[in-house]
């Protein structure tokens, strides 16, 4: 081979190598989307949120639903949440009938008292709660995949026992904890689910069984990553008690 031959070949070389893709990192690409996602866009949204709770098992089981929909805005003021006049009148209403009736129904006081600060800060900038989740998980592995029809990649992770608190981790005998997160090219969120089964004992003699799932639907406004939908199921077992609920949350920008 000739010099000349020599580097044409090794032009070449560089230069099908400068074309061909970098090997995908999804773990980085997430990691450095949820950086740039942990904005202060201001925020105004309809937030809804669905409840249902299962207590007991056949004819003594006791089931409770709640409903309730409110005006959600995060600024430079601050979280504020906003009980329009329609939501505030039923409130009213129903605490008057459980005065004379304490088994009536309450689907507005009960969607509000199943909604916690941590559901709220996790809808509104939803960045920090996944960087915390992916933190706390040990990560195994990213496929390619589809997501409303379109090639996207999925990160798979898992939460190993050692990584509950200690105080749960006191209980807990057996856990199988996965989570998947689905992106998009540049690493954006658009999905995750999390599925949990544990089983442990408590006080000696207590067996308690647990299981949940939760998936969740993500959405970029300006340099903020909000949580539009979740919903979550699950259920419980031990010392003779039973329990099942399923949750959902959705936010809706105007």
């Amino acid at each position: 081979m000739t010099p000349n031959s020599l580097t044409r070949l090794l032009t070449l070389s560089v230069l099908l190598l400068c074309t061909l893709p970098s090997r995908a990192d999804g773990l980085a690409d997430l990691k450095t989307a949820l950086s740039r996602l942990q904005g202060q866009t201001p925020l105004k949204a309809q937030l809804e949120v669905k409840t249902w709770r299962r207590q007991g098992e056949g004819k003594d089981a006791q089931d409770k639903q709640g409903a309730a929909a409110l005006t959600l805005e995060d600024n430079g003021r601050g979280l504020q949440l906003m009980y329009g006049k329609d939501l505030l009148a039923r409130v009213e209403a129903e605490q008057r009938a459980q005065l004379k009736n304490k088994e009536v129904s309450t689907p507005a006081l009960t969607g509000l008292r199943d909604l916690e600060f941590t559901d709220l800060r996790g809808m509104s900038s939803a960045a920090a709660s996944l960087a915390h989740a992916v933190e706390d998980a040990v990560f195994l592995n990213e496929v390619s995949d589809q997501y409303a029809g379109k090639p996207v990649r999925r990160l798979n992770f898992e939460v190993p026992l050692e990584k509950l608190p200690q105080r749960e981790r006191k209980y807990v005998r057996e856990l199988d904890a996965k989570l998947s997160v689905w992106i998009a090219a540049d690493g954006t969120p658009l999905a995750s689910t999390v599925r949990v089964k544990a089983s442990g004992r408590a006080f000696i003699v207590v067996r308690f069984k647990h299981f949940s799932e939760e998936d969740r639907v993500y959405s970029v406004l300006g340099d903020r990553l909000l949580l539009v939908r979740k919903e979550e199921r699950g259920g419980a077992s031990g010392a003779g008690e039973s329990q099942e609920y399923k949750t959902s949350l959705s936010l809706q920008p105007v």
